[in-house]
């Protein structure tokens, strides 16, 4: 059988999660805002600004089942386990090791969306060249 890069089992999303395993289905959306600037006529040179937060909407017993310590609840203590919850966020700003961590527990993403807007144009008084765009990125991951 195929292993995981911790070491557990791949399940495919037809295999029930809440079984030997004791895991609950569920859905889990990350999201984060950003930021980039691009110079004259789009070059390939955007300057982008790292992520400031990750984000984590969804039951409060599946985030801190898959998050762990790593899970900042400082905007939403005491939240009861099946609740759902919008207010916390990870300690860590890597996307990649949100992704990593929630397909370890056995999660899959579901969708994707995301914005882009410009926040600051020559015309407003910014810098004659450059325009800052800002974005709003989120991913729903599911698991059934």
């Amino acid at each position: 059988a195929s292993r995981s890069p911790s070491g557990g089992p791949l399940l495919t999303p037809s295999q029930s999660l809440d079984g030997a395993a004791g895991r609950r289905s569920g859905y889990i959306t990350i999201g984060y805002r950003g930021s980039y600037t691009i110079g004259r006529e789009a070059q390939a040179d955007a300057k982008f600004r790292r992520v400031a937060r990750i984000t984590v909407c969804g039951k409060t017993a599946l985030a801190k089942e898959v998050f762990g310590e790593t899970l900042n609840e400082s905007r939403d203590p005491d939240r009861p386990p099946e609740r759902y919850t919008a207010r916390y966020y990870l300690k860590f700003n890597f996307l990649e090791q949100a992704f990593d961590r929630l397909s370890e527990a056995g999660f899959r993403m579901a969708a994707c969306s995301s914005t882009g807007t410009c926040a600051f144009a020559p015309e407003q008084g910014g810098p004659a060249d450059d325009k800052i765009w800002t974005s709003y990125t989120e991913y729903v991951f599911c698991r059934d």
